[in-house]
């Protein structure tokens, strides 16, 4: 029986429990999965724990080598009717070849988060700036991030607040961007009779792989700015912190004697979180939708975070806890949610509604397949209308092209 190819290229090798970019990828997956594609993952980089087999979801698995021909052997033989781009990075070194190999391919970004609005913020924080549009047009990271959503047919969304940055302060024609958050289940009932009580719950937590710059400055700043005004009200209480690649930058900041514990890579992120009465998360700059404060959701665990925690995650739903930037209003809340059982309930319905409302899969899955389906069935039409697209492929991958070539060539 035929089945459909789809090629993803992954700038690394997908890791649910230590990113959310590896959760977001099995949840893309699984729908085109549904579809009946036949799936194929091509990777440059080494394996290293904890990686996940996608071998047992029968994907194949495809090591490629970055600035090689015997990439567009690989992809001519292939021939995908689709090639998923996991981060603009991917599409940069290989999109090239996919057009030239594949031109029939319809082309997907999957953003993850706008790299260039993370960066940007990061940035800023660094330089004590303002963050302005106008920084992040300055940015040459902006640009090679344009460039690759214009080069591609469609452009895979995560949050509102992204979506609405590139449709009003870039341009960008929405049919060239998807709105498509994360694809959850949604919380029934159910889940909600087993979870944990308030009174059995204890303790604060924070989750996230430290390989991205805005966790590791979250935990600095919860243990610099945070965490002993909280000590100081709930001496009972303890903050732990959980995460894939900790660094010696993190493992310093482990005090037992503070209750600042630094726990390191979770095996069950769902286990942990669901016996934690708080998830804390001062995020001073990121972009996208944060894994840790849905999971907190999905686990019924209220949260405090930043704007920025909670950007495009919500709309205008009440938020699964409270939303605070200063320093003493974060404190101010966390104490409250972790001492007040009717404030902790209500947030805890408040991250319900957000999950059933906002991310539930079966709602989210078809549409977006049906918008698939119908530019591959009018690529032709759809790429004609993107001139800015083919003008960018023709001149921007030309130098792409000729760098890795002579790169090639040089390594030969």
């Amino acid at each position: 029986m035929y089945k459909p190819s789809l090629l993803i290229i992954g700038t690394v090798w997908v890791a649910p429990n230590a990113s959310a970019a590896g959760s977001r990828m099995l949840q893309l997956m699984e729908v085109f999965l549904q579809q009946n594609f036949h799936i194929t993952f091509a990777c440059a980089t080494n394996k290293s724990a904890p990686f996940f087999s996608l071998e047992t979801l029968g994907i194949d698995e495809v090591e490629i080598q970055l600035n090689d021909a015997s990439f567009d052997e690989f992809v001519r033989k292939l021939n995908p009717e689709i090639v998923i781009f996991d981060r603009f990075l991917t599409e940069e070194q290989f999109g090239w070849r996919i057009h030239e190999q594949c031109p029939n391919a319809l082309t997907i970004l999957d953003t993850e988060d706008l790299h260039f609005l993370r960066k940007t913020r990061e940035n800023c924080i660094q330089k004590n700036l303002d963050f302005s549009i106008n920084e992040l047009k300055k940015q040459d990271i902006t640009k090679r991030e344009i460039a690759s959503i214009l080069r591609c047919d469609v452009s895979l969304i995560i949050s509102t607040f992204e979506m609405q940055l590139l449709i009003n302060d870039f341009k960008i024609d929405a049919s060239l961007l998807y709105y498509l958050p994360f694809l959850l289940d949604v919380i029934s009932e159910n889940q909600i009779a087993k979870w944990k009580s308030f009174e059995e719950r204890a303790h604060f937590v924070f989750i996230g792989n430290f390989f991205h710059k805005p966790n590791v400055d979250a935990v600095i700043t919860l243990k610099n700015e945070i965490w002993g005004n909280i000590k100081k009200q709930l001496p009972k209480a303890e903050m732990h912190i959980y995460g894939a690649f900790v660094s010696q930058q993190i493992q310093q900041l482990h005090n037992p004697k503070e209750g600042f514990i630094i726990k390191g890579f979770a095996e069950n992120v769902q286990e942990i979180v669901e016996n934690t009465k708080a998830v804390l998360a001062p995020l001073r700059f990121g972009a996208g939708i944060k894994g840790k404060l849905t999971e907190a959701m999905i686990c019924g665990t209220p949260s405090v975070t930043t704007k920025i925690g909670s950007e495009g995650m919500h709309q205008n739903l009440p938020w699964n806890g409270f939303v605070a930037d200063d320093f003493s209003e974060f404190v101010e809340k966390a104490v409250l949610l972790y001492s007040d059982k009717n404030v902790w309930k209500t947030a805890q319905k408040n991250g319900v509604n957000i999950i059933n409302s906002l991310y539930d899969k079966q709602q989210l899955f078809k549409p977006f397949i049906n918008r698939i389906l119908e530019i591959q069935q009018n690529l032709a039409n759809h790429r004609a209308e993107n001139f800015f697209g083919s003008l960018l492929q023709h001149h921007s991958l030309q130098a792409s092209k000729y760098l890795s070539k002579w790169i090639e060539a040089k390594n030969g």
